[in-house]
This record gives structure tokens, sequence and C-alpha cells, in this order.
């Protein structure tokens, strides 16, 4: 298996002490973890994107730019870029940018995105978000990959000859899809051969499942290679002590406040996906897809996770409100005592020397 380390730079107030984080130590922060997740051998680090709410990632391109610059072998990513949201001629030259300046090590992972006052903030119709995510990916993939691009769709203006500058490192860079609530996202990843990337973080695991199931069904029924058909999988926060219960205990009032926030915003109750289904920290640990407890507790819930998804890589995310030298020890202990206990069960091609379409400038073992 491999693994990735994912912040979607929420930026609340602490729950306790109401105290709130400045937005330059945040950002920084973002930075200073990205290193660490490299010099620990985590495979991937990725960068949220939202327009809306308590979250400092509306410029995630300039955040894997600090990254790039301050790394060497690690993959850089996104979790999710809202393509629904952008011009795929800006995508195209934004992303393009990184691959260069990383020299070959990125690979992004795209989504309509999970907060609804993205689309009248930007004078979108949320009513057409998978229409907007279908079209702009299809015009997406020909920038990456073509030159000359001619081309014309319902709702992005025509293009005609474009050639974006600069061109990715060494061809297209390798897109996956952010699977969380609908079929759309897993079909349309199935029908062009792509990876998924399920966020795994609010629902039961019961209602991911059925989206994986149904992309693997549809990758094959496509004619694609089903070894090709990667997964990822999200969590719901990540956190390790010496026992599962001290880790609870140490983990309730940052994951209470998560619920607490989540349910200022008054979401329709039937806004499938929006607030966590667990509501409360036991619950989330027993039922859910949190990785709290300790380090051997961890490793049995990836792997049992694993025996219902399948999923190649794994994704973890750090709660931001931890002290920066908890957030590292955290970290630090999943790397040593998680990782290589997966590893010696899970086995994967994933960015591996089988493993063609991975990114050229990946040099990890």
């Amino acid at each position: 298996m491999r693994f990735q380390v994912l912040d979607i730079v929420f930026n609340p107030p602490h729950p306790v002490t109401g105290e709130a984080i400045a937005p330059a130590d945040r950002l920084n922060r973002v930075v200073e973890t990205a290193v660490l997740a490299e010099q620990l051998g985590f495979d991937s680090f990725s960068v949220g994107e939202r327009h809306a709410g308590e979250v400092l990632s509306s410029a995630p391109t300039v955040i894997l730019g600090a990254i790039a610059a301050r790394t060497s072998r690690i993959l850089l990513s996104t979790g999710v870029t809202v393509l629904s949201l952008l011009d795929p001629i800006r995508v195209a030259e934004d992303f393009a940018t990184i691959d260069q300046l990383s020299r070959g090590r990125l690979e992004v992972a795209i989504g309509k995105g999970n907060e609804v006052a993205q689309y009248p903030l930007l004078g979108l119709d949320i009513t057409k978000q998978y229409e907007y995510l279908e079209e702009n990916y299809e015009l997406l993939r020909r920038l990456l990959s073509e030159e000359e691009v001619t081309w014309e769709g319902r709702h992005h203006f025509p293009v005609d000859g474009v050639t974006t500058l600069p061109r990715p490192f060494a061809g297209p860079f390798r897109i996956w899809h952010g699977s969380a609530t609908s079929a759309f996202a897993v079909d349309l990843a199935a029908k062009w051969g792509d990876p998924i990337i399920s966020a795994n973080a609010l629902q039961p695991r019961e209602n991911y499942k059925v989206l994986i199931d149904r992309y693997r069904e549809q990758y094959a029924a496509h004619g694609h290679d089903p070894a090709k058909a990667f997964v990822g999988s999200g969590s719901g926060g990540l956190f390790l002590a010496d026992t599962t219960e001290q880790a609870i205990e140490q983990y309730r009032p940052f994951y209470e406040g998560a619920v607490a926030r989540q349910d200022l915003r008054a979401h329709d109750p039937a806004a499938v996906g929006k607030v966590t289904s667990f509501r409360t920290i036991e619950e989330a640990v027993d039922r859910g897809p949190a990785l709290v407890g300790s380090p051997e507790r961890v490793v049995e819930k990836i792997l049992d996770y694993h025996a219902s998804f399948g999923h190649d890589l794994q994704s973890v995310s750090i709660n931001h409100l931890l002290a920066p030298e908890h957030q590292d020890d955290v970290l630090r202990r999943f790397a040593e005592e998680v990782i290589p206990a997966v590893k010696a069960e899970v086995k994967t091609d994933l960015w591996s020397a089988a493993d063609a379409g991975r990114a050229a400038g990946f040099t990890a073992a």
C-alpha cells in the first residue's frame, strides 16, 4: 500500500480555547508538514481546495509551488481540485507549471467539491456542477495531451488552436477522481480509465464501498485493464497514542469541536456527505473511518477497511489544532509503527516500476 498526507487547510478556532491560528502560521505549517512527510518516507502530499468557509486552501497551486521548492522526492497532489468551478485553460497552465517546477512529481485529483457555497460565490449554478465537471475535464485532458486544441462545449467558450504553456514535464500527468457521494464521479473515471480516491471520511463504509464496486465494474466494462483500476481511500482523521483509550480521550475535544462546527453550518439533513454520520468519537472509532487509537489498532483498522475497499493508497490527515510538535509526533509514529506493518500485508503496483502511468519524477522505492 502507498501512503499520502492530505491537508484541506481548515482553519477554525480551537474548540476549547477559542484561539485561532494566524493564516501565515497555518499556511507555512502546511509546507513544513510536507517537508517532514517526505523525510519520513510518505509517498505523496496533497493539498485541498475550497473557496468558502473556515478554510485557507483557495489557492492550492500557490501552496504546492512552495512545497515543490522545499522537496525533491515526494509526489504532489490535490484533494480535490474543484474542476467544476475552474477554467480548464488556467488549470492546465497552473498545474503544468507545478509539474515543471517539481520536475515531474505531480498527480492531481479532481471533483465537484463538497462546499455548496462556492458555486454562488463564483457565479455558477450548483445544479449544473456535474455538467461543468464533465465538460471541463474533457477539455483539460485534451489541453494536457495535445497542442493546437480546437474544441467547443456547452458552458465553456469555444477554443480554436490553443496550446497551453508550459507543457507538462513529461507528458500528461495522471488525474484521479474524488469520490464521495455520487456515481457520476466514478463513472467519469471509469470511462477514461483513471483512478479514484474515495473520501471515506463522514459516512459509513458501505456508502463508499457501493461506489468503489461500481467503479471497478464500469472500469472493466469500458475495456480497461482491471489491474490499473487503482483506488485510494481517505480517513476520518489520524491521532495516535500508546493506547486506544488514551487516544480517544486526548482527541475527544478536537473531534467534538469539528462536529460542532459542522452543525453550525445548518446543512440540509438530506444532504448526504456534508456532516459526519458519527456524532461521538466512540462511534467514529468503533464504526467510522477515524484512525484514532494505538498504532496496533490503527493498523488493524486500515487492514479491515482494505478488506472492504481493496484500496492501493491510504490518505491521512492531521488535526491542525494540535501543537506542531504533537502533529509531528503523530506523523512520525504513523510512519514508523503503522506504515511498515500495513505494507507487509498489502502489496500494490501503484507508483512502482510496474506502473507505467506514474509521475515521471517520482523516485520513492
